[in-house]
């Protein structure tokens, strides 16, 4: 992922992770009676539209109503849109997918290799204006074009006959096959788009299907949506739960009454009601492969500039009691921005996030007095009596208390000579997107998802011009690491492995970024739902699930 515009919030998931999570229903499927569920998610749809969505709710919505070329069946890569898995050339540039024959958009028009050559060259045009069109970097032409040097048309990305999809790379990418379940790169009907224009994606009726659900009921701002089997797609056979019911819910009394009232068979908590409930038969914990953290605007607080000052905010947040005492969820402690039980050295075995976590442990634990002798000296250094800024979240139950902890905690750092004055700022969660990506945020609480299980997903977020770069942080040492690892070491496991290791401790060294927590997400889930596999992006599959 050598980019410039860094996407998501399919991680981000930002405070909205706790996202549409498990679900649950009516009666057996043995029964012959149509199972239903309802799903609670954090926040509105932004979009339907495969090459605008960044999100992890819009993310789920798709994974539901879309089949791209692979699905995730639990942490295992299978064929969706695909017969078979791709035949890969000796250099590990070029992949050719055979589409299946038969599969059909909810319209009845069959899906072919033009639909998905159609839609990546749509994604990677710029006046598409896709916050992921980054991700293709690395198929032959994509940087060129999405920077308007070279046409879309020569996107390395072709329908080779009516079942042929060919895909030319101009380097090999290591996590090519996995990176292609992210919607981004999910097929879309060509005449739906030329017919709806600007409005494609934003309500149910611009949209047609070719996944396990279709889309009811939506019309874009809905707090509540509906999602149906549908009869057309190839693996209709395994799609046991028939309806899926959403429901926005930001709060966790409300969450909590709607579970136990049985209108709602899925519900995250946090803080005092999922501790009050964890011996609940209906308790459980999701762990995700995502990761909050704190990013820092220096360009708009000057005192952010100052390492020292950054480490000290680092220091004062006591990630074990926070977790304990706010979100009481299951998540965990983490010392850099990437996740534990994700990525392993093919060679050795070891986990990712715990090896690097080994030599930087000391920059994000607690240690008030450390915290605050080294704000004062880099108050001194960055010659200022005062440090005042803003720091933003969601404004669920969760980030509200995310910011009243942090605000707390940063405000021990204030002595005679050296003072910090912390404000908060709750917005809803697409507000909060909006203003940190445009960086009129001081500074940010927010999180990542991965794309896909690899440390990179993470990791090329912070590189220079990045567009979830939210503290515009640019480091010439950083950006070579990563440029290292996507192009020179991409093919040396061992070496691609090193820089990734090295750039994501240099991160918690230098205190670029603050690590906070990898989400573990509690639920109250109905006993009778089973087979609710996640997937390594933080998604649900719902084909094989059942509610017996």
């Amino acid at each position: 992922m050598a980019q410039k515009n860094k996407a998501i919030w399919l991680s981000v998931m930002a405070t909205t992770l706790a996202l549409t999570l498990s679900a649950c229903g009516s009666k057996s499927a043995d029964s012959g009676k149509k199972q239903s569920v309802t799903i609670m998610s954090k926040d509105v749809i932004s979009t339907m539209d495969p090459a605008l969505a960044t999100d992890t709710i819009s993310g789920q919505a798709m994974e539901n109503v879309y089949s791209g070329l692979y699905r995730y069946d639990g942490n295992k890569l299978k064929p969706d849109m695909a017969s078979k898995m791709a035949t890969v050339s000796k250099d590990q540039k070029t992949y050719t997918f055979t589409i299946r024959k038969g599969a059909k958009w909810s319209d009845g028009k069959e899906v072919t290799a033009k639909d998905f050559e159609y839609a990546w060259q749509r994604a990677v045009t710029p006046a598409t204006k896709s916050e992921y069109a980054y991700i293709f970097s690395g198929i032959k032409n994509a940087d060129a074009i999405t920077a308007g040097k070279k046409a879309p048309s020569t996107l390395g990305a072709k329908a080779i006959g009516k079942y042929k999809f060919q895909v030319t790379l101009e380097k090999p990418i290591p996590y090519f096959q996995s990176m292609i379940t992210l919607q981004t790169f999910d097929p879309v009907e060509k005449s739906q788009v030329t017919k709806w224009g600007k409005k494609y994606g934003t309500s149910a009726k611009t949209l047609t299907f070719n996944g396990p659900y279709v889309m009811k009921k939506w019309n874009g701002s809905d707090n509540t949506w509906k999602q149906t089997k549908n009869s057309k797609y190839w693996n209709a056979k395994n799609v046991h739960i028939t309806t899926i019911k959403n429901q926005v819910v930001k709060d966790n009394s409300t969450a909590l009454n709607l579970f136990q009232a049985d209108k709602i068979t899925d519900v995250a908590v946090s803080g005092d009601t999922a501790m009050q409930m964890k011996n609940d038969k209906a308790y459980n914990v999701v762990g995700m492969n995502a990761t909050y953290y704190l990013e820092m605007n220096q360009q708009r607080i000057a005192g952010f500039k100052n390492q020292k000052i950054r480490e000290a905010l680092s220091l004062a947040v006591n990630r074990k009691s926070f977790i304990k005492k706010v979100l009481g969820d299951g998540s965990e402690p983490i010392a850099t921005v990437v996740p534990s039980k994700m990525m392993y050295n093919d060679k050795t075995g070891k986990d990712f996030g715990p090896e690097a976590a080994k030599k930087v442990q000391s920059y994000a634990s607690y240690d008030l007095s450390k915290a605050k002798k080294l704000f004062a000296e880099g108050m001194k250094e960055a010659g200022q009596k005062n440090l005042e800024f803003t720091i933003t979240s969601d404004d669920t139950d969760a980030a509200k208390s995310t910011l009243e902890y942090l605000q707390n905690a940063f405000s021990k750092l204030s002595s005679s000579d050296a003072k910090i004055t912390v404000k908060t700022k709750s917005v809803p969660f697409k507000t909060r997107v909006s203003l940190s990506m445009a960086h009129k945020t001081d500074m940010v609480v927010t999180a990542w998802s991965a794309d896909f299980p690899d440390a990179i997903s993470f990791l090329s977020l912070f590189t220079t011009g990045a567009s979830y770069n939210m503290g515009n942080i640019s480091d010439s040492h950083y950006d070579k690491l990563i440029s290292a690892a996507n192009t020179t070491d991409a093919t040396n496991t061992t070496k691609r492995w090193n820089d990734m290791q090295e750039a994501a401790q240099y991160l918690t060294k230098k205190s670029l970024v603050i690590p906070m927590y990898q989400v573990g997400t509690a639920h109250l889930t109905k006993i009778t739902v089973k087979n609710m596999r996640y997937t390594p992006n933080s998604l649900i599959n719902f084909v094989g699930a059942t509610n017996k």
